[in-house]
């Protein structure tokens, strides 16, 4: 009978995380209670990165639903507590064939009311995945989208696709790169939202963003520095001198 490895990563039983960046000292006691429902629908390829977000949601939220898959079904719209009929939104960027109000805007005209309900409950719908397939996903889940009614918000500051992104707090740590300006982590992106359209917004904000900068900063403790590779590209020169020289003579 084999030994169990000694040197094998031990997990945390109440994070999921490896017990050297265990969150338990940031995450919520009890799960922090919305009147939003989030349904995270994420990418089959991103459920299994290591640098995921979406976990802390499901570890600090009490209504989160987490869906794997590459396009939004019928189904998924009443996997939560809410009903079909509640308001819809989802979380995407803005795009001249799709415009997106702003959360605050959103915000601003009432849309909840609009039933004559006061605060009715909201379904909160987030695309997770590279920005290339949440692009596809968000595409291929349209029909769904606009049969439930959905509204398409995004986060006051927008994106910039014109500006390369940095991290996710690009004045504190490194951990992810974005692809564009104004891209945040799924976390930050719901944290931001839930700022601007709960009732004890604000706080909730705080609470989330602050499980995020400590998961950041753990995991930037076991990142190796990025570092040119200057001997393959001395190589690749050496190789091409000799055909030079030749051509030349």
């Amino acid at each position: 009978m084999e030994e169990p490895d000694a040197n094998r990563r031990r997990i945390c039983n109440s994070c999921d995380r490896p017990k050297p960046m265990c969150l338990c000292h940031v995450l919520p006691a009890d799960l922090i209670p919305t009147r939003t429902e989030i349904v995270i629908l994420h990418h089959p390829h991103e459920s299994r990165h290591k640098l995921n977000t979406t976990p802390l949601l499901a570890k600090s939220l009490r209504h989160v639903t987490r869906i794997s898959g590459r396009r939004l079904r019928h189904r998924h719209i009443s996997a939560g507590e809410t009903s079909p009929s509640s308001p819809t939104i989802y979380l995407f960027p803005s795009s001249p064939s799709s415009p997106a109000v702003t959360v605050s805007e959103f915000k601003s005209l009432n849309l909840l009311n609009h039933q004559g309900i006061s605060n009715p409950p909201l379904r909160l719908i987030v695309f997770d995945a590279t920005w290339k397939h949440a692009k596809e996903m968000v595409s291929a889940s349209e029909e769904v989208l606009r049969e439930a009614g959905a509204v398409r918000v995004c986060l006051d500051a927008g994106i910039d696709e014109s500006v390369s992104g940095g991290s996710i707090y690009d004045s504190e740590l490194v951990l992810r790169m974005e692809p564009f300006g104004g891209c945040v982590s799924t976390v930050e992106a719901v944290a931001r939202c839930l700022g601007a359209i709960e009732p004890d917004g604000e706080e909730i904000e705080r609470k989330l963003i602050s499980v995020l900068k400590e998961m950041v900063r753990l995991q930037s403790e076991y990142l190796k520095p990025m570092k040119p590779r200057p001997k393959l590209l001395k190589k690749k020169f050496q190789n091409q001198q000799p055909v030079e020289e030749e051509e030349g003579e």
